[in-house]
């Protein structure tokens, strides 16, 4: 099996790509199991897709291995399109799920339901040489709560309301998988590395 490193420290986004990547006879490694340190890597794109990239080189040039990143977050139509790039930052450097979503509720206190639509993006780059970069971007629409329903899932999935009206909080895992910005995401990058492998 051809290895292939996420970068990322989260366990469940090694898991999701794993869940892809397996049937195409790759493994998901994680840089802490090849003994590699990819530190601080300082996401300074205003984008999620620029971020992803910038995550994907600093793992592909720290080990030449194939290198996978993704960035994802929430953008609200009512707060210009906050948090956005700043998801994970939200409410200070190391706030908790519970603190960026009691911010982003302070936020939208006033806000009638029509207006609370929002999206949810997800950027992969996987480059895996110097030449071979794949990059795909998905989203997905909802509508933001007014308060969290539900422990699955993890940062604003509690939340962020899905066309059935349930949370994504509130949705297993294959049927968020089946309508979130990752799942769709993951499945793009699929189509386009078994066309390349």
């Amino acid at each position: 099996m051809t290895e292939f490193l996420i970068a990322t420290n989260n366990a469940g986004k090694v898991k999701e790509f794993e869940r892809i990547l397996t049937p195409l006879g790759i493994a998901a490694v994680t840089a802490k199991s090849k003994g590699a340190d990819l530190g601080d890597v300082e996401e300074t794109g205003t984008t999620f897709a620029e971020n992803a990239k910038i995550k994907a080189k600093a793992a592909f040039e720290k080990t030449g291995m194939p290198s996978i990143a993704d960035d994802s977050g929430l953008s609200v139509d009512a707060l210009g399109g906050e948090p956005g790039v700043y998801s994970a930052r939200y409410a200070g450097e190391n706030a908790t799920d519970a603190e960026k979503i009691a911010k982003l509720l302070k936020n939208m206190d006033n806000v009638p339901e029509k207006d609370r639509t929002a999206q949810f993006h997800c950027a992969i780059c996987c480059i895996i040489d110097e030449k071979t970069i794949v990059e795909v971007e998905e989203t997905c629409s909802g509508i933001i709560a007014n308060e969290p329903k539900g422990n699955a899932g993890f940062g604003y999935d509690p939340v962020f309301l899905a066309e059935d009206g349930r949370s994504f909080g509130e949705l297993s895992a294959d049927e968020k998988d089946a309508v979130s910005h990752r799942g769709k995401a993951l499945r793009s990058l699929y189509a386009a590395l078994r066309d390349i492998l």
